[in-house]
This record gives C-alpha cells, sequence and structure tokens, in this order.
C-alpha cells in the first residue's frame, strides 16, 4: 500500500471521489501544510493556520496507480485558482499535492505537465514534501455519504462525483 496526500478544495469533495476509486482502500480526511500543532476545523477556516483541507489515501498501486489518482485530482478541481474552489475561498482550500516519495514527486511533475494541457489558464498547484498530517474531525469523515442531501453536497459535491464516475468509469469500484 501507498499513501498519497492532495488538498484540492473542500475535503469532502476529494474524499467522496476517492472512496468510490477502485484500489483505495481508505480515505481521510485533515489537515496539513500549516504550522499549528492539531488545528481544529474552525480553525483551520479561519484561515490562520496555514493548513490545507487535504485527504490522506491509502491505495493499492497494483489496482490504482498514483498517476491516475493525480489524473482524477485534476480533472475534479479547478487547479488554476489560487487559494479558491468555486465559491469556496481561502488558503485552506489550495491546489496541493504533498508527495511521499522522490517516485511520487517525479510522477506528480509528469502528470501536472500532462494537466496543464487541460486547463485555459496556467496550474498554481502546489508540490510539496508530505508534512505531519492531522486526522478531521470525525463528522468531516465519510460526509457526502452520511449528508447527501445537504445543500453543498446536491450542488458542489454529487457533480464532482458524477464527473469522476463518468470520466474514470473503469476506475471506479462498480466497473468490475
Amino acid at each position: 500500500m501507498e499513501i498519497a496526500t492532495l488538498g484540492g478544495g473542500c475535503f469532502w469533495c476529494l474524499d467522496a471521489v476517492y472512496r468510490g476509486m477502485k484500489g483505495v482502500a481508505e480515505s481521510l480526511c485533515g489537515y496539513a501544510g500549516g504550522h499549528v500543532e492539531n488545528p481544529s476545523y474552525e480553525q483551520v477556516c479561519g484561515k490562520k493556520t496555514g493548513h490545507a483541507e487535504v485527504v490522506r489515501l491509502r491505495f493499492d498501486p497494483a489496482l490504482i496507480s498514483y498517476a491516475d489518482i493525480l489524473r482524477v485530482f485534476f480533472t475534479i478541481h479547478d487547479p488554476t485558482t489560487k487559494d479558491r474552489q468555486g465559491a469556496d475561498v481561502g488558503p485552506q482550500y489550495r491546489s496541493v499535492i504533498f508527495f511521499h516519495s522522490p517516485g511520487q514527486e517525479a510522477t506528480a511533475r509528469a502528470v501536472m505537465a500532462e494537466a496543464a494541457g487541460w486547463w485555459p489558464a496556467p496550474l498554481v498547484t502546489e508540490l510539496l514534501p508530505a508534512p505531519r498530517f492531522w486526522e478531521a474531525e470525525p463528522e468531516h469523515q465519510d460526509y457526502f455519504a452520511r449528508n447527501p442531501w445537504a445543500g453543498y453536497c446536491l450542488a458542489v459535491v454529487a457533480p464532482k462525483v458524477a464527473k469522476a464516475r463518468k470520466a474514470f468509469a473503469h476506475l471506479w469500484k462498480e466497473a468490475g
């Protein structure tokens, strides 16, 4: 198993998508990249901790490659807007890849070069060594599955899940 740590807007969106992917054994919402020990959601939303909302994935590279995880990542969020995803604004929503090995860094650079051609503006995604990960509070874990009718889930999360499911059907758990 390998670990991937990604930030691309609200962690509920990334979590909901990756939970549906073959080879992803675990998705945890959390915080990384800041200077405050064990931050709370409220602190991170206060925009002064330096943390990004992230998902930490534990995945089987025999079933899903790190490159494919990153291709999904660059499809389900806008990597061209600094500190913003739609109406979600602040440094906690930045686009960031925290790599866990030199191999992941190299793969991320290659996929970033590939993804740059998919977007009309330059990528602003940060590529940094993985820092300490702080697990988010229990109410943030698997949020979409537990709150599918919440307004944010209907308006923001569900369309991202549908987009990923369509674009990456071959990587979806139900695809066989």
